[in-house]
């Protein structure tokens, strides 16, 4: 099992921090395919990035022109906090397409991974002037824990971003209305977790509104205790780990080898 890895490395030699950011890459190759697996892919956008260790200031993010399921530990691009490439790649960065990345990431240190999708049912909730209606299982695990960001162009231009952070605030899902959204938490594993809990929100929501009749509402105090658990359980090591090692030996079931070399296979048996 890989273990979960934090990016926090204050004291650490440089040999440490190498090492961290290989089981990093492999990490963020691995939630890269994952998300591919369960169909949540735009073709060759969208990003999921990653804070590497050390006081640089470098992300980790998916070479443009890749389909997630071609991106690789060695392939993933280092970017500074504009996008700007790291070192070398056979394959350019998105600058435009970190914007958003680089905006969070600056304002919040304790978000490392950022993931940003924009499925059928999150577009559609992205769409709707209430948003999320938390009233479902997941919805309610989101009460008080989403931003509202209002549309203002296909990228995020330098002025927009202090708004954008303003939308954000503490909370650490960002609705980008009429666009998708933005997830971000402080490894891997927690950030899969909470994408894929608004995931399955915007896909009940969206499926009981195609059913008549009215729903059946919750009350603040219980979206609230829901809320609270939800935040409590993620909070913990252990939780969202193991759901992100379970779900990677599921896709490696069913795909074998995720890129060449790759031995995690060997893992499972």
């Amino acid at each position: 099992m890989l273990k979960t890895v934090s990016n926090q490395t204050a004291g650490h030699s440089d040999a440490d921090e190498h090492q961290e950011e290989a089981l990093l890459r492999v990490q963020l190759a691995e939630f890269y395919h994952l998300v591919a697996y369960l169909g949540w892919t735009e073709m060759i956008f969208n990003h999921i990035s990653l804070r590497v260790p050390g006081p640089e200031g470098h992300y980790l993010v998916n070479p443009f022109g890749l389909h997630y399921e071609e991106v690789t530990p060695d392939n993933l691009v280092k970017v500074d906090i504009e996008g700007n490439l790291v070192g070398t790649s056979d394959h350019p960065p998105n600058r435009t397409g970190f914007a958003l990345h680089g905006a969070i990431h600056e304002a919040r240190d304790d978000i490392h991974c950022i993931a940003h999708t924009h499925t059928t049912p999150i577009s559609a909730i992205a769409l709707k002037e209430d948003g999320f209606t938390y009233d479902d299982f997941y919805g309610a695990q989101l009460y008080g824990r989403v931003g509202y960001h209002a549309f203002e162009g296909v990228t995020v231009f330098a002025e927009e971003r202090p708004r954008m952070i303003a939308s954000l605030g503490d909370r650490n899902v960002l609705v980008l209305r009429n666009h998708g959204i933005a997830v971000g938490e402080r490894d891997v594993p927690r950030t899969f977790w909470l994408l894929y809990t608004a995931q399955r929100a915007a896909e009940i929501q969206c499926q009981a509104g195609m059913l008549p009749g009215g729903n059946t509402g919750l009350g603040v105090d219980v979206r609230e205790r829901c809320s609270q658990v939800a935040e409590e359980l993620i909070a913990g090591d252990a939780f969202a780990a193991k759901l992100f090692d379970a779900m990677m030996r599921k896709v490696r079931r069913d795909r074998g080898p995720l890129w060449a070399g790759d031995t995690a296979p060997d893992r499972l048996r």
